[in-house]
């Protein structure tokens, strides 16, 4: 990658289901021409929407609600086509018996409140009455009869908390697959219209480096996961097991899953429900 006049701003998730999109920046040499800033996804898109970072991940309900400042990479996203391991509903009742009761929401992230909210009510026929509190079972399940937990907290209360504490663990990406058929999309990386207009080539440039990354750590995926353990509460198998369920693609069926979402969704999320996704390929030929 070149040398630019300053670094591109680009947000990095702080969850694990990110990790190897970021791990192999190192071995492929882009990583210090990068000005990473790590955060929650909800506020990763906040800043990508407030202009303070040029290029970052983003969750798919706000991608949809600004996408007409944004332009999604193809290719690379964070979702799954089946089971996700790390977005839940972890519940005390069958899901079928939530409607009227109390469903913590310990996400942070937009989008798998939306889409539990809507598998609940679309699937089951439930209007819960949903609050938010921090992601900790334990906590939740002393006021809550279920609750919707996403990322690396997800991951502690099904492989650990649930099953200690004689819950069920409802996976939504499989949820949502036996439902439509389709992969699920739960956020996507995007690069600002107006930095794009400035620096095209630097964005195309980033985007590669993700690409190279993700397939890099994809190649490398015992060794991603052997050194993650050393830090994590999770072990070596377990974590290997996590990034390859994860979906890190960007293609066609991903792109019929996001529009499927957004035409269930977007009356009642604050988008149309035929927004337009624009891809970095499209936009780049076009100027």
């Amino acid at each position: 990658m070149d040398v630019y006049r300053s670094r591109p701003r680009v947000g990095h998730i702080q969850f694990l289901n990110c990790l190897p999109l970021y791990w192999g920046l190192a071995r492929t040499g882009t990583l210090l021409d990068l000005e990473l800033t790590k955060d929650s996804p909800e506020k990763l898109s906040e800043r990508l929407v407030q202009g303070d970072l040029d290029i970052a991940p983003i969750t798919l309900v706000e991608f949809l609600r600004n996408a007409d400042q944004l332009v999604a990479f193809p290719d690379i996203a964070v979702g799954c086509d089946g089971p996700v391991m790390s977005c839940v509903i972890v519940s005390q009742v069958p899901l079928e018996q939530l409607d009227g009761a109390r469903v913590a929401l310990g996400s942070t992230s937009r989008t798998s409140v939306r889409l539990a909210q809507l598998l609940l009510s679309e699937q089951y026929g439930v209007r819960p009455d949903y609050y938010t509190c921090p992601p900790d079972l334990s906590v939740m399940m002393q006021e809550a009869d279920a609750a919707v937990l996403i990322g690396d907290a997800a991951l502690r209360a099904s492989l650990h908390d649930a099953p200690r504490l004689g819950l069920t663990v409802h996976d939504l990406g499989h949820m949502w697959k036996e439902w439509t058929g389709l992969p699920f999309v739960f956020a996507v990386w995007a690069a600002r219209k107006d930095y794009l207009a400035r620096e095209p080539g630097v964005v195309r440039e980033v985007h590669e480096a993700f690409l190279s990354s993700r397939d890099v750590s994809l190649e490398e995926v015992t060794k991603v996961a052997e050194q993650a353990a050393r830090w994590e509460a999770f072990d070596a198998q377990l974590l290997e097991r996590y990034f390859t369920t994860l979906d890190f693609r960007f293609g066609p069926d991903q792109l019929a899953g996001v529009r499927e979402f957004a035409r269930r969704t977007g009356s009642t999320t604050g988008y149309p429900a035929d927004v337009t996704v624009e891809l970095l390929s499209t936009v780049v030929q076009e100027c």
